[in-house]
């Protein structure tokens, strides 16, 4: 098939390489030269794993290009995919100026039939506004179809190649039959593609997040409760998660969810019911708990320094929103920096993957270290924000000679009690126990 993907940022670049690599010849479109530039030199634009492979052998064999020009993007094309910014406004809700924009514009570029797909997260009812959009300056037959993405980010590439559900909202029989022959080859194994109409597949999508999202919320809130009660918020993972009503996934307790998809969807859903008169009472919760939730290392800190941060350095280990990307949106990293800066603090920052972002964001205010380990020179203490893999079994020895307190703050949970308290560390996670040093060795180094 012949597709056009309209947006090249994270969702359009991964659905159109991802569709190019079954055998479609597809052309992504976007407004930034620069970046349609570096794409079509094979300089790919984000981090994802397994992406640049899929990409550098997709534009050489020229099923993947790229142009700034939308007229010659669709002329083509009988599919085309809109992946779209769609941020939060003031109020919490979905902008779709851009959704909208390009609807219009297609309006009066198309000339036959062609199936255009919402892939961008969108308010229910959105794809009765593109219709209309379209339908202003298009009188000949199309469809709008609602194909909301499921992408986790650091594993996206085998969401898209093998994903668990395919959800397509339409009401046409057309449609549904180019959808179904354009989705078989991912599906190969069984997994449903499942149908319905335009506006419960919209939900759908808001509905998914934010119960992942309260789900992310619940822990954190037992995980409070646990540190009150003496409780191990570990244990108590385990204990539900066995039970196959629950599950065992998003039950990990930390410092709250940010990136792309949890805070905006979530509050996007808010908006929607209050738009129908219908205040979401669970979700205007979760949000509420999920920015307190950021900041909980916060009085940790405090506490352990007795009271005053000022003039303390901190290490950081972490600044994406989560491993294996270089997303910094909504980043409890970044809430953290803005509060010890604001209590007089320095800080030295590591992250494999997000440093630059970091850096475009809020400049020089911080320290960027080379690796995990230089940023621990003269630490009063580590704070770890993200769980990469390589912070999970790091070189303790070469932590100690080169921090001035062995003092640790981790925000996700990445160590075992008993054994770093063995090993003369100070160390305060999320749910459990602080665990104490058992050598006679004073861990807080006297001035």
């Amino acid at each position: 098939m012949k597709i056009a993907v309209v947006g090249t940022g994270y969702v359009g670049l991964v659905t159109g390489t991802c569709f190019a690599e079954t055998g479609n010849d597809v052309i992504c479109v976007d407004i930034d030269a620069q970046k349609i530039k570096k794409l079509s030199n094979g300089e790919i634009t984000i981090y994802e794993p397994g992406l640049n492979k899929l990409f550098l052998r997709n534009l050489k064999e020229e099923r993947l290009t790229f142009t700034t020009d939308l007229a010659a993007g669709i002329k083509e094309a009988a599919i085309i995919f809109l992946a779209l910014p769609t941020p939060p406004g003031a109020d919490g809700s979905a902008d779709l100026r851009f959704v909208l924009d390009v609807a219009g514009k297609l309006g009066m570029l198309m000339k036959e039939y062609k199936v255009i797909i919402d892939k961008s997260t969108v308010p229910v009812g959105t794809a009765e506004k593109v219709h209309d959009a379209i339908a202003k300056n298009f009188k000949g037959e199309f469809d709008v179809v609602s194909n909301p993405e499921f992408l986790r980010e650091g594993v996206a590439v085998d969401d898209f190649m093998k994903p668990d559900r395919v959800v397509i909202g339409t009401s046409s029989e057309r449609a549904r039959k180019i959808m179904e022959d354009l989705y078989n080859p991912f599906v190969r194994q069984g997994n449903p593609i499942i149908f319905m109409n335009e506006r419960s597949a919209e939900l759908t999508k808001y509905a998914a997040n934010s119960f992942l999202a309260t789900k992310i919320t619940f822990m954190n809130e037992i995980a409070q409760l646990c540190e009150r009660l003496g409780a191990d918020v570990d244990m108590v993972r385990r204990g539900i998660g066995s039970d196959e009503r629950i599950g065992k996934r998003f039950l990990f307790p930390g410092i709250g969810y940010g990136g792309s998809c949890f805070p905006k969807d979530v509050q996007a859903l808010v908006q929607s019911s209050n738009d129908v008169n219908y205040e979401f009472k669970i979700l205007n919760a979760v949000m509420a708990i999920n920015e307190k939730q950021k900041m909980h290392l916060i009085p940790k800190i405090k506490k352990y320094f007795d009271g005053s941060l000022k003039g303390k350095h901190f290490a950081l280990w972490g600044l994406a929103f989560k491993p294996n990307t270089d997303d910094i949106r909504e980043a409890p990293a970044l809430y953290i920096i803005e509060a010890l800066r604001k209590e007089g603090c320095t800080i030295s920052v590591y992250d494999p993957e997000a440093m630059n972002n970091v850096k475009a964001q809020i400049g020089d205010i911080v320290k960027y270290g080379e690796n995990q380990y230089d940023v621990l020179e003269n630490a009063d203490a580590l704070i770890i924000a993200t769980e990469w893999n390589e912070f999970r079994t790091p070189n303790f020895l070469k932590m100690v000679t080169s921090m001035k307190n062995k003092v640790i703050f981790d925000g996700r949970n990445l160590f075992d009690i008993n054994a770093i308290g063995e090993l003369g560390f100070y160390y305060e996670s999320i749910g459990r126990a602080p665990a104490i040093p058992v050598n006679s060795y004073h861990y807080k180094k006297k001035a």
